[in-house]
C-alpha cells in the first residue's frame, strides 16, 4: 500500500482575519472557554466533554459553536496573552461569544464553510487557515491507496 496525500480545500465566511496552521483538534460538541477550558494550560476541564483532558494550544481547534456565559472571550483573551490558545478556530456557525474572544485574541476565525467541517476534518489533520479569505486548506493525515 502506498500513503499518499490528499488535499481539501474549504471555502467559507471570514469571521477573523490572519492565518495559522497546524494540527486539528475536533469535536463535535460545543465548547464553553468560561469553566470548559483551563486558560493556564490551554486544556478542555469540562467533565464529560469528548475532549476533555485534551489541550488545545497551538492546534486549530474545530467545534459546531460555542456555549455559555458571555465572560468566555475573556478567557480566549487569556488564553491568547499566555500563549495557550488555539492558533486558529473553525466553527460550523460561530456566535457572538466565540467571535469576539477570536477578536480580543487576534485569532483568526472561519465558519459556514461549504462542506460541514465536522465531517472533512479529523483530529490529528494538517489544516491551514487564511482568514481573510475565509479558506481552509486540509490535508488528511496518512490515507492509504492500493
Amino acid at each position: 500500500m502506498e500513503e499518499v496525500q490528499v488535499k481539501i480545500i474549504l471555502k467559507g465566511r471570514k469571521v477573523i482575519g490572519g492565518k495559522a496552521e497546524g494540527e486539528a483538534v475536533v469535536t463535535r460538541q460545543p465548547v464553553s472557554f468560561l469553566g470548559g477550558v483551563n486558560p493556564d494550560k490551554g486544556i478542555v476541564v469540562e467533565k464529560g466533554h469528548e475532549l476533555e483532558g485534551q489541550s488545545l494550544t497551538g492546534k486549530i481547534f474545530v467545534f459546531p459553536h460555542g456555549k455559555g456565559s458571555t465572560a468566555g472571550p475573556y478567557i480566549i483573551y487569556a488564553m491568547a496573552k499566555r500563549r495557550t490558545a488555539p492558533a486558529a478556530m473553525i466553527n460550523v456557525e460561530a456566535e457572538p461569544i466565540i467571535a469576539v474572544g477570536a477578536a480580543m485574541g487576534n485569532i483568526p476565525l472561519v465558519d459556514r464553510l461549504d462542506q460541514n467541517p465536522l465531517e472533512v476534518i479529523a483530529t490529528g489533520d494538517y489544516v491551514k487557515i487564511d482568514g481573510d479569505q475565509g479558506i481552509a486548506e486540509v490535508i488528511k493525515k496518512g490515507v492509504e491507496k492500493d
